[in-house]
């Protein structure tokens, strides 16, 4: 079984997937997947409606909003990979404590590159009633060059992943203020097909979750370094010991899924973030988006 598989964008927190790839995992269980690079967010789901690609992986919130725009959205995913929220909240603030409440009095910049993280910031924000229309936020700038204005202070606050967390630690630059994985189960990354996809795939399908199972299994028991070591090739813009600690502090907050059944409770913890802050207008199903019974 051959299956096109195009990644999201390239990132660290996505690691379980090139590790499933370098282990030779998905071969093991009878799939050869040609892995195909997607340089912008959101252009793998373009391809995979466009039948150029069979499976992609990204935010069930993509799912979210195709359905929320046309009800007979073919989409769907499967295979819960990234099961917490990978962002965080990086800043300089001389030793004084932090609390998401004093955001709106800080220089505070955003991630403009997905939508995800702000939807579940600003929806950590509202629970603890404050309004984040609020904030002086700055929505209109990459993360590299967020950080850069950190470094210079221009900005008291940014939103970040790794590696721009371990970067910002290891100038001094910034702590860690506010780690979004704390607030728990939130369905982050998933595999996305088609629904005919999955009819005409779902042996394969089927095999790529249980490889992806193994991969979990396999994280289970392994360091950061030992994923590291394997992940390596796929990063060759980052020092192998700052990629071993960007690993490790993901491994730590248990930002990825033990299984492969996406969580209910995590679907509608995004489900709520996405409809509390206009990214839709009405709250999906579970079951009308997810594709459950593969294995």
């Amino acid at each position: 079984m051959r299956i096109r598989l195009a990644e999201n964008f390239r990132a660290v927190f996505y690691a379980p997937f090139y590790a499933a790839q370098a282990l030779g995992l998905y071969r093991r269980e009878g799939v050869e997947i040609d892995l195909l690079n997607s340089s912008v967010p959101g252009d793998a789901v373009t391809a995979l409606l466009a039948g150029a690609i069979d499976v992609t992986w990204g935010g069930p919130m993509r799912v979210m909003k195709a359905r929320d725009q046309d009800p007979g959205s073919p989409l769907v995913c499967f295979c819960e990979v990234v099961a917490r929220d990978p962002f965080y909240l990086v800043g300089q603030l001389n030793g004084a404590g932090f609390r998401l409440a004093d955001l709106p009095r800080l220089r505070f910049a955003a991630v403009s590159e997905v939508p995800t993280p702000w939807m579940c910031l600003q929806h950590d924000l509202r629970e603890q009633g404050i309004d984040p229309d609020r904030l002086a936020r700055i929505a209109d700038r990459p993360m590299s060059e967020n950080l850069a204005t950190l470094r210079d202070r221009q900005v008291d606050v940014v939103q970040v992943f790794e590696p721009y967390v371990s970067m910002a630690l290891n100038e001094g630059a910034a702590e860690i203020l506010y780690a979004a994985s704390a607030r728990g189960p939130t369905v982050y990354t998933t595999f996305i097909a088609t629904r005919d996809g999955m009819a005409r795939h779902r042996a394969a399908f089927a095999a790529m979750t249980r490889a992806m199972r193994h991969m979990q299994h396999w994280l289970a028991g392994h360091r950061a370094d030992d994923l590291a070591d394997v992940v390596t090739p796929f990063f060759p813009d980052i020092p192998r010991e700052m990629l071993a600690s960007a690993l490790g502090r993901y491994l730590r907050a248990g930002i990825w899924s033990r299984t492969p059944e996406i969580s209910r409770d995590g679907f509608e913890r995004l489900a709520e973030s996405l409809l509390s802050g206009g990214f839709i207008a009405r709250r999906p199903s579970y079951d009308e988006c997810v594709e459950e019974g593969l294995e």
